[in-house]
C-alpha cells in the first residue's frame, strides 16, 4: 500500500513540529523516518496512524483520503516503543486482542493468531503472559499483534530503543524480514543512525520538522546535502575554505594545511572565492604511502591510535587540523602520549563539497 503526505503540517500551541512534509513511499518498502529528538518524527508517524489530526496537507494511504480517518480505519498497525502488552493476559489473548475488537470468529481469530505468532517465531509462548518474556520476546509479540489485523501499512516507533545492543541487531534483521514475507508497507521511526542504514529501503533525515534529505541509505551517506546530514549520519571529518578553482570535474578547496581537490559536485553552482565545507568520512582517508599520480596528500602527527579489534581509530594532527581515520588494515598504531611523522591522503571522490 502506497503512502503519500502532501504538505503535511502539524502544530502544538506555538510550536510548529511538523513543517510542510511531502513525502512518497511506495508499496511494499520499508521507510525510515531519522532525526535527533524533537525534529518532528514521531509526531509525523502519529499523523499517519491518526492520533494527531494535521492542521494542514493530505495523507494518502493507497487511494483513500486518510487525513481525517480515525486510526482504527485507516488500515495500518503501531507497534510502540513501549510493547504496551497487557501483562494479565497471555502471549495468545494478547495477540487476538484486536481482532476481539473487529468481532472476528472464534476459528478466524485462532487460525489468523497462529499464523501471526508463527511468523514472529513465538508459537512455543503462546501460553506465556507478558512478565514471563525476554525484551526481545515482548518486541516479537507486539510485531505479531499488529500483523494479526493484516495492516496495509506497518508503523514502528522506535521499537528496539528499549532491547540490548544484541538483541537491538538481532531483531533488525526479523523485523525486515516479517515485513517483506509479509510484503508490508513500513514507517519506521528511529534515531538510531545504525539500525536505519542497514534495514532502511529508503530513509528522510529530519531536522526542526523539515525534510533535510531522503534518498537510499547509501546515496544519503556518502553524498550528503548540508553539514548537517553529514554531521548526523555516521561520523566526518569537517574542513572549511574558499574555492580557488571549479570547473564541471573538480573543485579545488584552500584548507589550512594545503588544497584539497573534490570530483564530487555540488547540487548547487559554486564560484571562486566562495567559501565552502568540506566532508570527508574517517574510513576513506589512507595512512601511508599515497598513490605516485595522487593529490589530497598531506603530512602530520599521529596523536593517538585506539585499537578495536576489526579496525583502529587514530587522530592524526595536520596543520592544527585533527583529522579522524578509521583504519580497517591497522599497521601503525601509537599511545596517548607518544607521536609519529605520517602520511595522510584521500581520494577526490570521496571528499563531497557542501554549501551549506
Amino acid at each position: 500500500m502506497k503512502v503519500t503526505l502532501q504538505n503535511v503540517t502539524k502544530r502544538f500551541g506555538d510550536s510548529l513540529v511538523v513543517n510542510d512534509v511531502s513525502l512518497e513511499i511506495a508499496d511494499g518498502e520499508l521507510f525510515f523516518l531519522l532525526g535527533p529528538s524533537g525534529c518532528g518524527k514521531t509526531t509525523l508517524l502519529r499523523c499517519v496512524a491518526g492520533f494527531y489530526i494535521p492542521e494542514a496537507g493530505k495523507i494518502w494511504i493507497g487511494d483513500t483520503d486518510a487525513t481525517n480517518l480515525p486510526p482504527h480505519k485507516r488500515d495500518t498497525g503501531m507497534v510502540f516503543q513501549s510493547y504496551a502488552l497487557w501483562p494479565h493476559m497471555t502471549v495468545r489473548e494478547n495477540v487476538a486482542f484486536g481482532l476481539e475488537l473487529r468481532g472476528v470468529s472464534k476459528e478466524e481469530m485462532a487460525r489468523r493468531v497462529d499464523e501471526a505468532l508463527a511468523m514472529v517465531r513465538m508459537t512455543d509462548r503462546a501460553n506465556y503472559r507478558s512478565p514471563q518474556l525476554s525484551g526481545g520476546q515482548q518486541q516479537r509479540v507486539a510485531l505479531a499483534r499488529a500483523l494479526v489485523i493484516r495492516p496495509k501499512c506497518l508503523l514502528l516507533d522506535e521499537p528496539l530503543s528499549n532491547l540490548d545492543a544484541k538483541l537491538r541487531l538481532e531483531m533488525r534483521t526479523e523485523i525486515r524480514r516479517i515485513c517483506k514475507e509479509a510484503g508490508l508497507t513500513g514507517i519506521y521511526v528511529t534515531h538510531d543512525q545504525k539500525e536505519a542504514l542497514s534495514v532502511a529501503d529508503r530513509l528522510a533525515i529530519l531536522d526542526q520538522g523539515k525534510i533535510q534529505q531522503c534518498g537510499a541509505p547509501c546515496e544519503v551517506y556518502e553524498r550528503p546535502v548540508s553539514k548537517f546530514v553529514a554531521n548526523f549520519i555516521g561520523e566526518t571529518n569537517f574542513v572549511e575554505g574558499p574555492v580557488v578553482s571549479v570547473d564541471e570535474k573538480r573543485v579545488v578547496v584552500q584548507a589550512d594545511h594545503g588544497t584539497i581537490t573534490s570530483s564530487v559536485l555540488p547540487a548547487e553552482p559554486v564560484r571562486v572565492g566562495q567559501r565552502v565545507a568540506l566532508s570527508v568520512r574517517p574510513e576513506v582517508i589512507h595512512l601511508g604511502e599515497p598513490p605516485r599520480d595522487g593529490v589530497n596528500i598531506f603530512h602530520g602527527e599521529l596523536r593517538e591510535s585506539v585499537y578495536l579489534g576489526e579496525m583502529a581509530q587514530h587522530q592524526v594532527v595536520a596543520a592544527g587540523t585533527t583529522v579522524k581515520i578509521f583504519d580497517l588494515h591497522p599497521q601503525i598504531l601509537t599511545r596517548p602520549g607518544h607521536s609519529k611523522q605520517v602520511t595522510v591522503w584521500c581520494r577526490p571522490e570521496n571528499v563531497v563539497v557542501l554549501t551549506r
